[in-house]
């Protein structure tokens, strides 16, 4: 495979991270973080007129048409910056689940208010209990007149405070048995408590109580759909992670280039350049994973999901090495909330921790069955 940008790749890259240097520096992730939801209209606003919120929904449909590969460049460089809008809630887990599972109806009328910018989702998929498993929620779904009504509980559901529609998983009986599907349901509607907090990374979640909330389900789509959506989200914050990564080395190697020990500067001890350059290696094993993972097609199937689980281990132990690394290197600054530094070790340990560690996803990894050559 031959991973080099094309031309419109590059330019994609050089626009993304152009008007994240003017627009989304730390000062101004700073004041966003305090706000309670930390979200920006004017940012979101800002992703739509660009075209990013409809990278890769279908230009009859409002987007652009792109793929994975121009998805992952907007991650990486989301990733240097710390980006708190609900990208990955909306645009790919939202989305990709809206044009898989969804009905014609439903994408005609869902997919081109999300590349507008005037539709914000929120993916409610974790449960007390469940870890991260997608095949046996709680919640249940009953139909009810001409649509369903949702029961359960569900936990750490992220940017369900700046959601216009939640996207729930439940057990469907129906007239072929229990199964999962997906449900769209108001978060302002009847039957919804929802209960937000801040969560470690600075970033918002919620727990969500439904009480015969009414529901729509989201066309005929199954467990299959929910899935493939989930594995695009991985592959999403495998590659966010890596700008992040990235981002915490460049800042590591700028301060040891001026922080001086008995006179020098500490970059310029071998020990420090050896561990510089254990971070450089580990970051580009992690990019080299994702990179792979993420140009497999979903019909690729257990080849595919094998790779995005190995991407997710590998971007989780790299997130914990260079995390680690780029706070020990920075002394005792990178642990106050004045330097960037540990801003990014905690959305990195995040990171690592949604939609499966790297215990479950070795767990994946393993029991995927192989084709043998």
């Amino acid at each position: 495979m031959d991973f080099r940008p094309t031309e419109e790749q590059a330019i994609l890259k050089d626009s993304v991270a152009g008007w994240l240097r003017r627009s989304y520096g730390f000062e101004a992730w700073r004041k966003l973080a305090a706000e309670r939801p930390p979200f920006s209209p004017a940012n979101w606003a800002s992703f739509a007129d660009m075209g990013w919120l409809g990278l890769t929904i279908p230009e009859d449909m409002g987007g652009i048409g792109q793929g994975q590969l121009e998805r992952m460049l907007l991650a990486e460089a989301f990733g240097a910056h710390l980006v708190m809008e609900p990208y990955l809630s909306t645009a790919v887990l939202g989305a990709e689940l809206i044009a898989r599972a969804g009905s014609p109806a439903q994408q005609e009328a869902l997919l081109p208010r999300i590349a507008a910018g005037d539709l914000r989702l929120a993916f409610a998929h974790a449960e007390t209990g469940s870890r991260f498993a997608l095949d046996a929620p709680q919640v249940r779904a009953a139909a009810a007149g001409g649509g369903h009504m949702i029961t359960g509980r569900k936990i750490v559901v992220w940017d369900a405070g700046t959601a216009d529609l939640l996207v729930v998983l439940a057990q469907d009986g129906g007239q072929d048995g229990a199964q999962v599907a997906a449900f769209l349901v108001d978060p302002a509607g009847p039957g919804v408590a929802m209960q937000t907090y801040a969560t470690v990374d600075d970033r918002q979640a919620a727990d969500i109580a439904f009480t015969n909330a009414p529901a729509e389900r989201l066309g005929a789509g199954g467990l299959a759909a929910i899935e493939a959506a989930a594995d695009s989200g991985v592959l999403w914050l495998c590659a966010e992670g890596i700008g992040a990564m990235a981002a915490l080395i460049d800042q590591t190697l700028d301060y040891v280039k001026v922080r001086k020990q008995f006179g020098q500067p500490i970059g310029d001890f071998q020990v420090i350049q050896h561990r510089v350059v254990d971070l450089r290696v580990a970051l580009e094993g992690a990019r080299a994973i994702t990179l792979y993972a993420s140009a497999l097609p979903p019909e690729d199937g257990d080849e595919r999901r094998r790779a995005v689980s190995a991407a997710k281990v590998q971007v989780g132990r790299a997130a914990r090495l260079i995390g680690r690394d780029a706070v020990q290197l920075h002394g005792g600054m990178g642990m106050t909330d004045q330097l960037a530094i540990g801003h990014y070790f905690k959305r990195l340990l995040v990171v690592e921790t949604l939609l499966g560690d790297i215990a479950h996803h070795q767990a994946r990894f393993a029991a995927l069955p192989t084709e043998l050559v």
